[in-house]
């Protein structure tokens, strides 16, 4: 989606296409992109946020009119606050309303958004806004202006990508497929702000030398030079001096909003980024793993839960809920993860579920959230879902609720349940799968479970220190936890007034605990406001709120949480679901009668501009029509009579007509939900094994993994020897002598049986395989070279020492 450039697209019924339209009804008519003349991009970058100001020039080069819309993909972290176009004939201009008011009823153009969102084969957010007719030759000028929250690289840099849109250079811009060399200029400026002082700018094009502005180095300024490379994105990386665990900037607010409301007063914006080292696989670990099971996971895949529960390791805590039949867990608690405790949660899960009622997720989370999690364990929950629950909304206002509190990973089985999945991972900071056959069950929730074992920052706080007459509020709450590789980017109101803002300052402590040690940072910053007065950290903030009130009003928790997101949008102009944009045209008067009509005012209209979801179609070339077969000389004849009632019913058309429509020329209202439609097919996991591989191996070695000890070790035993194809007499008596403990021998067996030439388990069995090795390393690191040289004549094998980190 994000790969897909659109801009401004043309569908012109004189095209020389493969499809017509006839009768109103649609045959095929492909949309095709209006030429790009020159592009000129302005970006504010703010530490991790940017403000992007662009200005698109678009000319119709066809000979022949053509009806125009603008259509902008919208990346997950972007939110447009601005948008115009201005062409000969007319001015149009975007405007949030209030969903009530209903000024969304436009005269005309509601099927080009319609057809847009039937005919692009690219899911996702678009913002699409009918232009109107584009006469030969004519250009439009579209101005857009978006905020975005900037990813943050592991060396500490803010990664900038110019979206397709203001660079179109892919095949995607000329949808017949047959050029790819740029016909448009641009002319790009990024002014980059931070505290910390700008240390270095990198891109993957041509830049003009880095300008400071000022003389401690804290804003700076670069442009592009020459023309931009035609085979790839721009990309920007800006690097901060002194990058650290925690920073914090502040931006002033709106000198014409209120004091005290979202926009009047000082933003901070946070980045919390704590160093964190890999752990080492294996080893004991802190954390909380819950698992909500229900019957689809329970009937089909007890032997990927066997491979789930053995690969968990030694200091966690777990606990297990059969939500299709009671809302209580295996134990009231989590308990510890140990082999007692392991055998009874094995024994107590049912095999099949007797209930043929509704799922009951939600009392389940209620219940699970209910709970006091063990000090100083990170909570993460496994959810499996076999269907869409019939409380969706309420489901994704629970976890919304305690997002700071925990993370998700979410399994449907189901394409109905996948915008539920993704909406609970995306909250938390967790991970969603499409898991399309039972084969893969066992590798997918593996994979998950290698993410949720990566180390965390636990029990993160941050306090403030202000002059008097300050206080501070953070946005959205803090995470209580921060996982390896991730950061957080917090945004935090400052209300009241200081003496002297211009030399006060601020200190912010960020405390948390690794490893069982504790961490704390501590910065000083200053109070006085700067910026540019483009408000991104306030939009931002806005767009952060919004989300967070939208589970909560649309699952009924009362007229509130709406009626604060209206006033947020109407007043950041940060769109949510109870607002709308409605595109306001003002018509300029046409040459030869403008003299006559020069004291009437112009004539203004409403058009179709909205944010519109489009789900994809796989049937539909973006490069190609569809044929179909016309009897000769059909088309030129229906060309011909549309031309000739367009022509006809020009003069009607431009009379005012405001509620002339009828009310089929609308789109039906659809319902409001905080559930994104997703593609399932796009978070389906991809292993080094599927199918009857997969089966095959889980067959294998599940036996072996059931014998594991939740330690890491085996036991000697005969049912060890049945799996490995060994009499028990030769085990014990090829055993080194060296060895005085039989679960060492038969550890090292196991894992050397797991290593064998033409096997692959390496998906399946690498998290319980390094539990094994860590236990074996700590009690016989002097004997395993000669067990593994043992066990490799034994079974025939030729595992190498590596595998037992020798």
């Amino acid at each position: 989606m994000w790969r897909q450039s659109f801009g401004l697209l043309g569908k012109s019924y004189a095209y020389d296409t493969t499809g017509s339209f006839l009768l109103g009804k649609w045959l095929h008519i492909p949309l095709y992109p209006v030429s790009l003349c020159s592009a000129v991009v302005d970006v504010a970058i703010q530490d991790y946020v940017a403000d992007v100001a662009s200005e698109l020039i678009y000319q119709n080069k066809s000979q022949i009119s053509t009806e125009v819309l603008f259509a902008f993909p919208l990346d997950p972290h972007m939110a447009i606050y601005s948008f115009q176009a201005h062409s000969e004939d007319a001015n149009i201009q975007a405007m949030l309303r209030d969903e009530v008011q209903q000024l969304h009823e436009a005269a005309e153009g509601w099927e080009n958004l319609e057809y847009l969102r039937d005919q692009s084969q690219y899911p996702g957010e678009v913002f699409a806004c009918f232009l109107g007719t584009l006469s030969p030759g004519s250009e439009v000028v579209v101005t857009l202006r978006y905020v975005q929250e900037l990813s943050r690289e592991p060396d500490g840099a803010a990664r900038f990508v110019l979206p397709p849109t203001l660079h179109p250079y892919t095949k995607l811009y000329a949808w017949n497929c047959l050029s790819s060399k740029l016909h448009y200029s641009l002319l790009l400026t990024a002014s980059l702000q931070s505290p910390r002082g700008v240390a270095n700018v990198q891109a993957n094009f041509t830049l003009t030398p880095l300008i400071y502005t000022a003389q401690d180095r804290s804003t700076a300024q670069v442009s592009l030079a020459g023309s931009p490379p035609s085979k790839h994105d721009l990309e920007l990386l800006v690097y901060f001096g002194d990058p650290s665990a925690v920073s914090a900037v502040v931006e002033k607010g709106d000198p014409g909003a209120p004091p005290g409301s979202l926009l009047g007063d000082p933003m901070v914006l946070v980045m919390l980024a704590p160093s964190i080292p890999e752990a080492v696989p294996g080893q004991r670990q802190s954390g909380e793993f819950i698992f909500l099971l229900d019957t689809t996971f329970l009937e089909h895949a007890q032997g990927s839960l066997l491979f789930l529960l053995k690969s968990l390791p030694l200091g966690c805590y777990f606990n297990i809920y059969c939500y299709e039949e009671t809302s209580v867990g295996i134990y009231p608690r989590s308990v510890e993860y140990t082999q007692e405790n392991l055998t009874e949660a094995m024994r107590r899960i049912p095999s099949t579920s007797s209930s043929l009622g509704d799922t009951n997720l939600l009392g389940t989370l209620r219940s699970v959230y209910n709970t006091p999690r063990p000090h100083g364990h990170t909570r993460q929950l496994f959810i499996f879902m076999a269907g869409l629950p019939p409380d969706k909304e309420a489901i994704a206002a629970e976890v919304c609720h305690h997002r700071n509190n925990h993370r998700c990973f979410s399994f449907c089985f189901s394409e109905d349940s996948a915008a539920l999945a993704m909406a609970l991972a995306k909250e938390t900071g967790g991970e969603a799968t499409y898991v399309s056959s039972d084969n893969r069950m066992a590798v997918v929730v593996l994979k998950c479970l290698k993410q949720a074992l990566k180390p965390a920052a636990e029990g993160v706080s941050l306090s403030w220190t202000l002059p008097r007459g300050l206080e501070v509020e953070v946005l959205g709450g803090t995470p209580q936890s921060i996982f390896q590789g991730q950061h957080s980017l917090l945004y935090a109101q400052i209300h009241g007034q200081a003496q002297d803002m211009t030399v006060a300052k601020g200190t912010m402590t960020l405390q948390y605990s690794l490893d069982g040690q504790d961490v704390t940072h501590t910065i000083e910053f200053p109070l006085c406001p700067k910026g540019d007065g483009r408000l991104a950290g306030h939009r931002l903030a806005a767009r952060c709120l919004l989300k967070r009130l939208l589970p909560e009003a649309v699952s009924g928790s009362g007229d509130e949480p709406r009626q604060r997101a209206v006033e947020i949008s109407l007043t950041s102009g940060i769109i949510c679901p109870f607002t709308s944009y409605v595109g306001v045209r003002t018509s300029q008067r046409v040459t030869w009668y403008r003299r006559l009509l020069a004291l009437l005012p112009p004539r203004q209209s409403l058009i179709p501009c909205q944010v519109i979801e489009l789900r994809g179609s796989h049937k539909v070339s973006s490069c190609y029509g569809v044929s179909i077969w016309v009897p000769p000389g059909w088309l030129t004849a229906v060309r011909a009579s549309w031309l000739a009632l367009r022509q006809l019913t020009h003069g009607i058309a431009a009379l005012p007509q405001q509620g002339a429509c009828s009310k089929a020329c609308k789109p039906p209202r659809q319902s409001i939900s905080s559930l994104k439609y997703v593609d399932p097919t796009e978070f389906v996991f991809c292993s080094s094994i599927f199918g009857r591989q997969c089966s095959e191996a889980i067959a294998e070695c599940q036996e072996l993994v059931a014998l594991q000890n939740a330690d890491g070790s085996w036991a000697l035993s005969s049912r060890l020897a049945s799996v490995l194809e060994v009499h028990e007499a030769e085990i014990k008596g090829k055993m080194p002598g060296e060895v005085m403990e039989p679960s060492i021998w038969a550890t090292v067996l196991a894992v050397t049986w797991l290593h064998r030439h033409d096997k692959c388990y390496q998906d399946l069995c690498e998290l319980l395989e390094a539990k094994a090795v860590t236990w074996l390393c700590s009690r016989a690191v002097p004997q395993l070279d000669k067990c593994l040289e043992a066990a490799n004549t034994l079974l025939g094998s030729s595992v190498k020492p590596s595998v037992f980190r020798l």
